[in-house]
């Protein structure tokens, strides 16, 4: 097994624990904010674990980027729907996503009341699990081509 496996399987099987992760912190703020419940340590320590699970992933694919031999920078690559999706479209809406999830765990210690810092995580992190389920599912879809 070569060290590019080795990567793609750990890239492939974290994105598990980060969907868990994102998932629970989106229903725990939900139920938070909806239910005006108090921002409590557990609250604070899911939407941080999601956070970073989101950040070893980033390093995961960071490394698979630079050792996978599918990315290429020559001119065929725009051409060819698997190349352009691993080159440029994938990375490019996963790190819109981390962004999203470190601005909204930024805002939600920054809020002063427990009902916005709830409100922060939701938002911002129902988004980022939108963005990151359509960058999946642009590599599933025909006019992309299959991935």
């Amino acid at each position: 097994m070569s060290i590019y496996e080795i990567f793609k399987d750990m890239h492939s099987w974290f994105r598990y624990v980060l969907f868990v992760l994102v998932l629970l912190a989106i229903i725990q703020s939900l139920i938070g904010w909806l239910g005006e419940k108090a921002y409590t340590e557990g609250n604070r320590k899911i939407n941080l674990f999601a956070m970073i699970s989101a950040d070893v992933q980033l390093l995961f694919g960071i490394v698979l980027y630079f050792l996978s031999p599918l990315v290429q920078f020559n001119s065929g690559t725009m051409k060819d729907n698997t190349l352009r999706y691993f080159t440029v479209e994938h990375w490019v809406m996963m790190l819109i996503a981390i962004a999203l999830i470190h601005v909204g765990h930024s805002r939600s210690k920054k809020a002063t009341t427990p009902e916005n810092k709830h409100k922060s995580i939701a938002i911002f992190y129902i988004i980022a699990i939108l963005v990151i389920i359509g960058a999946i599912m642009a590599g599933k879809l025909p006019i992309f081509g299959t991935v």
